[in-house]
């Protein structure tokens, strides 16, 4: 685990850190959304991917091998195959058992069933079907035993363990293969429910209103920013828990004065916010290759095998692929669950700093093990969850509206986070969430097939 960046520019590591019929899904899955009045836009106008900012299309090209074209088309395809996953999601309900992305322009979506009788409907939404074991509720149960289980025992000697989507399993990462065998056995789970990979890798902390610019806390250690957030009137921006407490103060890239954190969560999840000064002013950027800005239009999540890529003060701007969501990392410091495991690379510093995938935020930088001249891995705190915690907005490039009061949840709102596949109501009709994302206020779902279905 790698902890803050002291000021003197010194690096300190520590030690790591039943069913419908197939007839039935394929109708379900089939329909066409119901249209209002003229064009409805496709998931790429909805969610930026038509408009690509060269910062974005550059690092695309230089970290994952890319063309300029194919690039921009990756961009398209994963907007798309986010909606049709959604879809599919839905039409499957209990034998859904994960989506993902193939290819060099992520050109092919893949969906996971455990009834072989669904693999017409999948492939008649252009995606291609895997039949497994076991549906993702079930994996998701078996991690969250483990989860529970590491508020027991140590972790030390097993510091990751995640749900594997493509391989249809859990996996638990440890130092020895006893060590794993003992946590799977504190978690109450047969030896045959969990895979164990045996790897002397530690993740550890990347400590260290423009995504990725550098802050400093007490005066003693750098973070990066990750996005601007608004609270009511309050401007601030969202980042690492492992930052700063609560009452911490900051100043900026400029050592300026700059804002105190109102609020962090550190072990359990790794989150955090800033609330600034009236010197500072948020805005939708994050900056970019060679100091360029990425505009952010929303928080869409994206799918396991799409690009993201990551803006921090140490090492700049990265890019990489999701390998899985909702991964487990514990730390030296502690365990903190629903992260996002990354192939970007990232070093001391670094904590804090934005992920995009195209122009939407998908968390900010928590931990990882390696570095950026030889490769590795980096995890992020997902931002939506950090927006629905703690109450806040994220800026974006879009109409703005304030965080939603009360708990009508059944109502859409602007400013809600939504997890995919919850219902709500909008003008008097219900739909259902396609893709987990905090709502907008262009994103009323009525316009918005890309993110609603009607049900």
């Amino acid at each position: 685990m790698v902890h803050r960046h002291a000021v003197t520019g010194c690096r300190v590591a520590l030690t790591a850190l039943g069913a419908l019929v197939a007839t039935g899904v394929h109708a379900a899955v089939a329909a066409e959304p119901t249209r209002s009045a003229g064009p409805l836009p496709s998931a790429a106008q909805t969610l930026g991917a038509d408009r690509p900012s060269t910062p974005v299309l550059r690092a695309m090209e230089r970290d994952l091998g890319l063309t300029p074209a194919q690039a921009s088309r990756r961009l398209a395809d994963e907007a798309e195959a986010g909606t049709r996953a959604g879809r599919l999601r839905i039409a499957l309900g209990e034998r859904f058992a994960g989506a993902w992305l193939r290819g060099t322009t992520s050109q092919k979506l893949v969906v996971a069933t455990t009834d072989a009788a669904d693999v017409a409907a999948i492939k008649a939404q252009g995606a291609k079907a895997t039949v497994v074991k076991k549906p993702l509720r079930d994996l998701r149960a078996v991690k969250q035993k483990l989860d529970a289980a590491s508020a027991r025992v140590s972790t030390r000697q097993t510091p990751l363990w995640y749900v594997d989507i493509p391989a249809n399993r859990v996996v638990v990462e440890a130092g020895t293969g006893a060590a794993a065998a003992a946590f799977v056995k504190a978690a109450g789970l047969d030896a045959d429910s969990v895979s164990v990979k045996v790897t002397a890798n530690r993740p550890r902390l990347l400590e260290d209103i423009i995504g990725g610019d550098p802050y400093y806390i007490d005066g003693t250690a750098r973070c990066s920013i990750g996005f601007s957030v608004t609270k009511g009137e309050q401007e601030g921006f969202a980042s690492a828990g492992h930052c700063g407490k609560p009452g911490a103060k900051t100043t900026g890239h400029n050592n300026a004065e700059q804002g105190t954190f109102q609020a962090s969560t550190f072990p359990g999840k790794d989150m955090s916010w800033v609330a600034v000064n009236d010197s500072w002013r948020v805005t939708p950027n994050v900056k970019g290759e060679g100091g360029q800005a990425v505009q952010i239009t929303g928080s869409v999540q994206a799918l396991v095998g799409a690009a993201v890529c990551r803006s921090d003060s140490t090492t700049g701007w990265h890019c990489g692929t999701v390998e899985q969501h909702d991964t487990s990392v514990s730390y030296a410091e502690g365990k903190v669950n629903g992260l996002t495991r990354t192939t970007v690379c990232a070093e001391p510093g670094d904590s804090g700093g934005p992920y995009v995938s195209g122009v939407q935020a998908q968390g900010v930088t928590s931990g990882g093990f390696g570095d950026c001249a030889t490769g590795g891995t980096t995890f992020y705190q997902p931002i939506n969850a950090l927006l629905s915690d703690f109450g806040l907005t994220l800026t974006t490039a879009e109409a703005e509206s304030p965080a939603p009061q009360g708990d009508a949840a059944q109502t859409w709102a602007a400013g809600r986070v939504y997890e995919a596949g919850v219902t709500v109501t909008h003008a008097g009709v219900r739909y259902q969430c396609l893709q987990t994302h905090q709502a907008q206020g262009p994103w009323a779902p009525a316009g918005t097939p890309a993110l609603w279905q009607r049900v």
